[in-house]
């Protein structure tokens, strides 16, 4: 490699990508920006001469950064949920922008990465690392610790548990926003069999109402979700459609001020994940200038 500039200008290179595996390891924007910078950090600390493939280098820094980080949140018990909804990225409901794309890849939804959330540290990376972005086990191994069997068997056990879930949706947006605009019609007028017949009888709402509840909130069961559905509609919120982590939502006004992000995981025509992040001082943090006029 050149100079320091030459050396950045690679780095920059690499930085949609390193965010995206930050992003799906921690689950919070700005703790991805965090990992990325320290990666950045050590690398101009390195030799980089001595660096063979600074894309895999730089992925395997930015794991290790991101693993540590996820254990440190852990140890110090900051989260004051077991799972917390990760922080979403909100689009306009006509297209994703560009800046996103990466980070939104491989269907990244809030559901998927609630189901993330549930992984052990080294069960999350090696998860990521290797079905997300393709680095071999024998790589991921010493991130972990663990030999390169046993990295392969901590992404087996993070892979039944995504397609324990049902945490990908259907492809299709318009057929998403099609149901997801049906539920929030039938909440507004009422129609309690409308919402039943809508929701998957599995369905399961998440909701993060702000520390000061004590719990993140999960309900499950069609009924039980329409219920739910039914009391949200009567506060009279104005709902503007976007897309929430690349899926059909929307974000909830109250006197022309969010009140709430919602993304509906829609699948075979039906709702089978409903993550509402309502915590105020979350919302503060969110993203929300793309909706702006």
């Amino acid at each position: 490699m050149d100079d320091g500039d030459s050396l950045e200008r690679r780095f920059e290179e690499h930085r949609p990508r390193l965010r995206a595996v930050a992003y799906r390891m921690l689950g919070s924007l700005s703790e991805a920006d965090d990992a990325v910078q320290e990666s950045w950090v050590r690398l101009s600390r390195t030799d980089a001469d001595q660096v063979e493939n600074l894309g895999a280098w730089l992925t395997t820094v930015v794991g290790r950064v991101s693993l540590n980080m996820l254990r440190s949140r852990r140890t110090r018990r900051e989260e004051p949920f077991d799972v917390r909804l990760p922080e979403p990225i909100v689009d306009r409901a006509d297209g994703t922008d560009p800046e996103h794309e990466a980070l939104l890849a491989d269907a990244v939804g809030l559901a998927l990465l609630v189901v993330l959330e549930r992984l052990s540290p080294a069960e999350r990376l090696a998860f990521v690392l290797h079905d997300m972005f393709a680095v071999p086990f024998d790589e991921i191994a010493p991130i972990v610790g663990r030999s390169p069997d046993a990295a392969r068997q901590l992404a087996s056990r993070g892979r039944r548990r995504v397609r324990g879930e049902a945490a990908v949706p259907d492809a299709d947006v318009d057929t998403q926003r099609k149901v997801v605009d049906a539920f929030l019609a039938a909440s507004r007028e009422g129609d309690f069999d409308a919402l039943v017949a809508l929701l998957d009888p599995d369905v399961v709402l998440r909701a993060d109402v702000g520390a000061a509840a004590g719990v993140l909130r999960e309900v499950h069961g069609a009924e039980t979700v329409a219920r739910q559905a039914s009391t949200f509609a009567r506060l009279g919120l104005a709902f503007l459609p976007a897309l929430v982590n690349g899926v059909a939502g929307g974000v909830s006004l109250r006197d022309g001020r969010p009140f709430s992000v919602a993304a509906f995981t829609v699948r075979g025509g039906r709702i089978v994940a409903m993550d509402i992040v309502a915590d105020a001082e979350r919302l503060a943090g969110v993203d929300l200038t793309m909706l702006e006029g």
